[in-house]
């Protein structure tokens, strides 16, 4: 390569070091190249244009430094120069955050000119210039680095966003990315932050309506202190993080109560029938942003049956075992935990609420267990009729169930 070429560590690997955690990768920015003089020296471009290339021996990206113009509405619209006079400065200055907009020589000396150590050290998720208005994914972005990193937004970056969603920007998000970086923030220690900066700019109402129409619908404070679903929803998510890293079961958290929103008028504060009627809800939020399949079949079972894991111990063993079967839980380990982790935390995604034990979910696994440990071979043998082999399987599980059920109530009752 050119002695006049120069190439530095940027971005995310240069703010995870900062913070003393392991970069999943790392990017570098080549300053003083052409694309021509990146292919002569065995670097595989990404696309015809953008001027990113790949190390063919360490598969990292070494993008040339550059400088972008939106040349149309949403995020796709940019034209981008890249030519040999573009500075290390202006390639950072157009980047979307300045704990972002870091860069490190080949002697490992940090280059900061926006101040993102200091954003770093007070926990401030700040824009690096009124360029972050050209582009709404940065408003995702935003908010996803609030909630994997526990930071805030500065007052004058959520001012920004504000007016991106005033504006229409939005809008032009395709479903596709809200919903990656919607996935990506679900993965998050605090996703609960990713939708509560969504709401604080007024965004969440224009890419996630579902979620929240759910704020300012109120629940009977008997059993829901914080009053209001979308409380509610963000405390339950919340949970949901704390229990496991399983995205599956985050995402079902955050839209089991979806039909919450669509409760009539005058029946309110109760939501009889919610759990019906969050179905269609689900089903129209997964297809608008092409949520994959396994999500929404796991989210439509927490939705329907979250009640019915509340009232375990008042269920009867057919509709316990009709639970685990519609559920498709009956003989997936996995999937039953998927489940009893999501209903544990909406039980305790609730004001006064969150230590508390859960054992409906244990009973559940339990009788998932039971139900499954029966033997459909040996129950067949000597049946040769399959209608008298399936009720004879069915039974045997309700029988399973039932000793589950009884053993159950027993210890509950040695231990009251």
């Amino acid at each position: 390569m050119d002695s006049a070429v120069q190439i530095y560590l940027v971005g995310g690997a240069v703010r995870d070091r900062l913070l003393g955690v392991e970069a999943p990768d790392r990017d570098w920015v080549v300053v003083g190249a052409t694309p021509e003089m990146m292919v002569d020296n065995g670097y595989e471009p990404v696309g015809k244009d953008f001027p990113v290339f790949i190390d063919k021996k360490s598969g990292e990206e070494y993008a040339l430094a550059r400088t972008e113009r939106k040349t149309a509405k949403g995020y796709q619209g940019f034209q981008f120069n890249a030519s040999r006079e573009i500075t290390l400065a202006q390639d950072l200055e157009r980047r979307d955050l300045t704990i972002n907009a870091m860069a490190q020589d080949p002697d490992g000396n940090l280059i900061d000119l926006h101040n993102g150590q200091a954003d770093l050290t007070a926990g401030i998720i700040r824009h690096v210039s009124d360029a972050f208005l050209e582009d709404p994914v940065r408003i995702l972005r935003a908010a996803r680095f609030a909630a994997r990193f526990g930071f805030s937004i500065a007052p004058e970056t959520l001012a920004l966003m504000k007016k991106m969603v005033a504006n229409g920007e939005v809008d032009a998000l395709v479903p596709e990315r809200v919903w990656a970086e919607m996935h990506k923030a679900l993965k998050t220690d605090s996703p609960q932050i990713f939708f509560q900066v969504l709401r604080d700019c007024g965004a969440l109402a224009r890419v996630l309506p579902e979620i929240d129409d759910l704020f300012g619908v109120p629940q009977t404070a008997k059993y829901h202190p914080e009053i209001d679903t979308g409380i509610h929803t963000l405390m339950v998510i919340e949970q949901a993080a704390k229990l496991t890293d399983d995205t599956l079961v985050r995402f079902s958290a955050l839209v089991h109560d979806l039909g919450k929103a669509i409760t009539p008028a005058d029946i309110l504060p109760s939501h009889r029938g919610h759990e019906r009627g969050g179905i269609p809800v689900i089903k129209g939020l997964c297809e608008r942003l092409r949520v994959p399949r396994k999500f929404q079949s796991l989210a439509l079972a927490v939705c329907e049956y979250h009640l019915h894991m509340h009232k375990m111990f008042e269920l009867r063993p057919q509709t316990i075992l009709t639970m685990l079967e519609k559920t498709r839980s009956l003989m997936d380990d996995q999937r039953a935990q998927q489940i009893a982790l999501s209903c544990i935390a909406d039980a305790r995604g609730r004001t006064g609420f969150e230590n508390r034990d859960y054992t409906q979910a244990a009973l559940f696994l339990e009788c998932q267990q039971a139900a499954k440990s029966v033997n459909g071979g040996e129950i067949a043998e000597g049946l040769s009729d399959g209608k008298k082999i399936q009720a004879a399987i069915h039974q045997a599980r309700l029988e399973q169930i039932k000793k589950v059920q009884k053993s159950t109530k027993e210890r509950v009752l040695n231990n009251a």
